[in-house]
């Protein structure tokens, strides 16, 4: 701090001494304010350089963790920064990308989408002025499968400026949403102009060649968007998905591979291997990936459906039984809603079940599929004459059952 003189000149008069004593007073009080002022005002640069510096290092680890694919670390860091700001718009739209993109990376990660939607909805209540926030809220809404608010919001930022990336891909995403793909396509060419958010812009765009048919274009596109983030799994599941459309079986079981070099665990890439490999007939293989499915998520009714099916498409049906009924059981002890269960675990399990033999447990799996049919608009594609099944000739096997 700079002292003022010309503010603060002392004379002294030689006819009077007391005013000498005086005049030391004044100077010393003076130095005293001098020094506590000073000192105020360094102890407030110091504790402003404390506060900013971990916010500014966990913006440069947020971003250096989404690059790396790290999604869980860039999501810790960037709710860190929230934390201490709550409408820093940066590390909002970086916290809602890592959690959009984690939410298509495994099985069980669907929540991340919810959570996100809930995190912008928030901070776009406390800042609706802030076209960074409401450009991200849109990013979360198309996510949420809530197209209609998602290019309203989308909208409001463009209108403002034209040039907002995030907020051109939402609104190119909603419009896909909804079936206008030429308009989502034109939308999506748009962001790729743009400066900043490629990797974003590049998977959207390459989401609309999908939409369109054009398989080829789309891989080309995604393959752009990869190389702008090598690390980011949810690129490698388009990736594949596209080179399925096209017969690429080879490139999507690399796309896959790579998913689980960068994500040794990964459940959602070994199912999708154990499809692949069935549709391959590669029945042992397909096996071997299904078993590791449910080793990795026993939990997971999913896994045990996609087991239990490869065993019965082997002919193998008494295990074929056992895993389908662990995929029903499992749904209902989970209480999956009706409108989502995956029927055929009972409607296999019956099957393997009437070949076996095994009228008692074929009885039962009808009756519970009756009841769960009952209660869902589904359309009933599993039928025995009242009396039961015909292989069942008598009616003991029922009573059993019940």
């Amino acid at each position: 701090m700079r002292i003022q003189r010309q503010s603060s000149r002392l004379t002294f008069r030689k006819r009077r001494r007391r005013s000498g004593c005086l005049s030391l007073t004044v100077l010393l009080g003076l130095l005293t304010g001098i020094i506590t002022i000073s000192w105020n005002w360094f102890g407030q640069r110091l504790n402003s350089a404390s506060s900013s510096q971990p916010i500014s290092v966990n913006a440069r680890g947020a971003l250096d963790a989404f690059d790396r694919g790290d999604l869980d670390r860039a999501i810790d860091l960037a709710q860190q920064i929230l934390a201490v700001d709550p409408n820093n718009a940066e590390a909002l739209t970086l916290l809602i990308r890592a959690l959009v993109y984690r939410s298509y990376s495994d099985y069980n990660r669907a929540i991340d989408r919810e959570s996100a939607l809930q995190i912008t909805s928030e901070a776009a209540s406390r800042s609706p002025r802030n076209m960074d926030i409401v450009a991200i809220h849109a990013f979360a809404l198309q996510a949420n499968g809530q197209p209609g608010a998602a290019a309203a919001a989308a909208q409001q930022v463009l209108e403002n400026n034209p040039d907002h990336t995030i907020a051109r891909i939402a609104l190119a995403l909603s419009y896909g949403g909804v079936g206008s793909y030429e308009i989502s396509l034109r939308e999506n060419l748009r962001a790729v102009e743009g400066t900043n958010w490629q990797m974003d812009a590049r998977r959207a765009l390459a989401i609309s060649h999908s939409d369109l048919g054009d398989y080829e274009t789309a891989i080309k596109t995604v393959e752009r968007a990869i190389s702008l983030n090598t690390h980011l799994t949810t690129l490698y599941f388009e990736r594949a998905l596209y080179a399925l459309q096209i017969g690429d079986a080879d490139a999507a079981t690399v796309a896959y591979f790579q998913i689980i070099a960068y994500d040794p665990d990964n459940v959602k890439a070994r199912l999708r291997l154990c499809e692949l490999s069935s549709m391959m007939r590669e029945r042992d293989a397909a096996i071997d990936y299904c078993y590791q499915v449910t080793e990795l998520a026993p939990n997971w009714a999913e896994g045990w459906y996609r087991l239990g099916r490869e065993y019965f498409l082997q002919g193998n049906f008494q295990p074929a039984q056992e895993y389908l009924h662990r995929c029903s059981s499992l749904q209902i002890m989970q209480d999956v809603p009706t409108n989502q269960l995956r029927f055929e675990c009972w409607y296999l399990q019956g099957q393997a079940a009437e070949i076996l033999g095994d009228c008692p447990g074929l009885v039962a799996t009808y009756n519970e599929y009756l009841t769960l049919a009952a209660d869902t608009e589904l359309r009933q594609t599993w039928i025995y004459p009242p009396e039961g099944p015909p292989s069942c000739e008598t009616a003991e096997a029922i009573q059993a059952a019940n």
